[in-house]
């Protein structure tokens, strides 16, 4: 086939490939042009899921009648004049494509009228063929109506999902918008029935309560956080509000909504320890950064953007929301707060946080767990009584009953031992060299009388090679022994006595290859998965002076209540609760 240039619709058909995927992407170009013309209502009306209409109409600042014509053709935009405008943006859209590429590939009715003008002007498109401007009656603002979608492209038209399906992500695209732009009033409408409605009076909690419900709204965790040239704003969900998938987390940069993988990972990084396996938070964060040091011209839709210093970034992301975590996170609860009154120490996380005068300052990790006992609720001392089924301690606070998992509950304790000693060493390190760069010093290890050989498979040897470093760090001192064998030579004091061989296997069983770690976690996460396999069992009988030892050192944990990989470590039976069970309250 002779090489032959392509004629302008071909070109522009290929050219709305990009931008157009299905109907949410023609929602969503046309609501970011509504929202950069400065308008304060954008009303969306759909039909069959957008197939047959999408029309949505903005009081924006309108499109000057003599420009109207131009506002279709491909490249042409307000948004920047030169290339070195494209690494200082701050509008959500830039590149003049998505009119032209929409009316490509359906009918496009665009009606404007601008603020000094006393009529509109209309002109349509049709398959990419624009007609002549008319001049017609209309409000200030822009009216977009796209009929017919991809009437002229049947292969893409085909290709489209069910109604329900396109209808779920117009849906969801909205809603995030509605949470990014709470000053704007947003409506979304399909036949007689608005399915969306937010007053635009900037209250960010009452649009999550009517986009979720009023609980989920209630227990959102607020996060408001600042640096020099970053700060962050938003909501993310308590540890006992989880979902399945990622679906339901949402990052906004500088009003745009973006799929950036790195940020998703580092807001996961800060729910790491405190989030059973397999379970994702809720999460809107919307992120300012200067329009300089992120680059949004990187990918077709704009979804993605990079930044000029990105590891700073997410290392922002992850404290803010790391510190937020672990100052409100709750004791897992099997009923509400007593009817008599709830205990100073038991203050409802989400009231607090919403009626908190002064916003979380960001600080870092080590900062905010040495600020919990002033920052967030703690568990009251507790009474042991005995343990049961050789694997849970029940203790009696004053609140109620509290049923403690022995094998989590040491899980922690190990784990924040460990943790101390290795900042501790890392302060002291620090103190001895004048406050210099250093190699971190090592915590105290105890040398086996008789070195453990490891054999391990060929493809987890490379794996643990890696993490030798780190567990030299921790006290372990482990050495090649042959091909695929590792001979442990010594182990931490704290684990004196326990298999050491475990504690190796440890880091390279069930290992999560669907996250990749930021680097100031590698430590936290080796650790964690050490102190699981050195901690008592389930089914080991524990006498009475371990157990009491074991409640004690649980209640001096800085985040006593899930271990480092997010299972709960105790579950708390309210008085109120066992009233009501007994009948002391009425019915049941």
């Amino acid at each position: 086939m002779p090489i032959r240039i392509l004629s302008p619709e071909v070109a522009s058909q290929i050219a709305a490939g990009e931008v157009v995927e299905r109907p949410a992407s023609v929602v969503k170009e046309l609501l970011e042009n509504a929202l950069d013309a400065g308008a304060r209502s954008v009303n969306v009306t759909i039909a069959a899921a957008g197939r047959s209409l999408i029309e949505v109409a903005d009081d924006g600042s309108g499109i000057p009648a003599g420009e109207l014509h131009l506002a279709i053709t491909r490249h042409a935009t307000s948004k920047l004049a030169r290339a070195e405008d494209l690494f200082a943006i701050s509008t959500l859209g830039f590149r003049g494509e998505a009119l032209a590429a929409i009316g490509s590939v359906s009918r496009l009715t665009l009606t404007s009228r601008t603020p000094n003008s006393p009529v509109a002007m209309r002109v349509r498109v049709e398959g990419g063929a624009a007609g002549k401007p008319e001049i017609v009656g209309a409000p200030v603002g822009t009216v977009v109506r796209v009929s017919d979608l991809f009437y002229n492209v049947p292969a893409r038209l085909k290709f489209l999902k069910q109604d329900v399906t396109e209808r779920r992500a117009i849906d969801a695209l909205l809603t995030r918008y509605a949470l990014a732009y709470p000053d704007v009033r947003i409506k979304l409408t399909e036949g007689q029935t608005s399915s969306l409605q937010t007053s635009g009076d900037g209250d960010r909690r009452a649009i999550l309560a009517a986009l979720y419900g009023i609980e989920i709204g209630r227990q959102m965790l607020e996060v408001l956080a600042e640096e020099t040239g970053l700060k962050l704003s938003g909501f993310i969900s308590p540890t006992a509000l989880t979902r399945s998938n990622r679906k339901e987390i949402t990052f906004f940069v500088n009003g745009r909504w973006i799929q950036d993988v790195p940020l998703i990972t580092a807001l996961l990084q800060a729910y790491r320890t405190l989030l059973m396996v397999g379970r994702y938070p809720l999460a809107a964060i919307f992120l300012e950064i200067p329009p300089e040091e992120v680059d949004v011209n990187v990918h077709p839709t704009k979804a993605e953007v990079r930044f000029r210093e990105q590891e700073r970034v997410f290392s922002f992301v992850q404290r803010a929301v790391r510190r937020a975590l672990l100052a409100y996170t709750p004791v897992p609860q099997l009923a509400p707060p007593s009817l008599w009154g709830t205990p100073a120490r038991m203050v409802d996380p989400a009231w607090s946080l919403a009626h908190e005068s002064n916003p979380l300052s960001v600080g870092s990790e080590q900062e905010a767990e040495s600020s919990l006992p002033s920052a967030m609720p703690r568990i009251p001392l507790l009474r042991l009584v005995g343990q049961i089924g050789a694997s849970y301690l029940v203790a009696e606070g004053p609140d109620g009953l509290y049923l403690i998992d022995q094998h989590a509950a040491h899980e922690r304790v190990l784990f924040e031992k460990l943790m101390t000693l290795r900042q501790r060493f890392d302060i002291l390190s620090a103190a001895a060299q004048g406050g210099a760069q250093h190699e971190h010093k090592n915590i105290p290890s105890q040398t086996l009388l008789t070195p453990t050989v490891v054999n391990l498979p060929p493809q987890s040897t490379n794996l643990l090679i890696s993490q030798l470093p780190v567990l030299q760090h921790f006290g372990f001192e482990v050495e090649a022994f042959g091909p695929n064998a590792f001979q442990i030579r010594s182990v931490p004091t704290l684990f004196a006595g326990s298999d050491p061989a475990a504690a190796l296997r440890a880091l390279v069983e069930d290992f999560e290859e669907d996250e990749t770690p930021l680097q100031n976690e590698i430590e936290a996460r080796a650790a964690g998965r050490v102190c699981k396999r050195m901690a008592v069992k389930a089914g080991q009988v524990l006498s009475p002076d371990e157990q009491r030892a074991l409640l004690n050192d649980l209640e001096a944990c800085a985040a006593p209540r899930t271990c480092p990989h997010g299972r709960p470590t105790m579950i708390h039976l309210s008085v109120d609760m066992l009233e009501r069970q007994f009948g002391r309250k009425g019915a049941r």
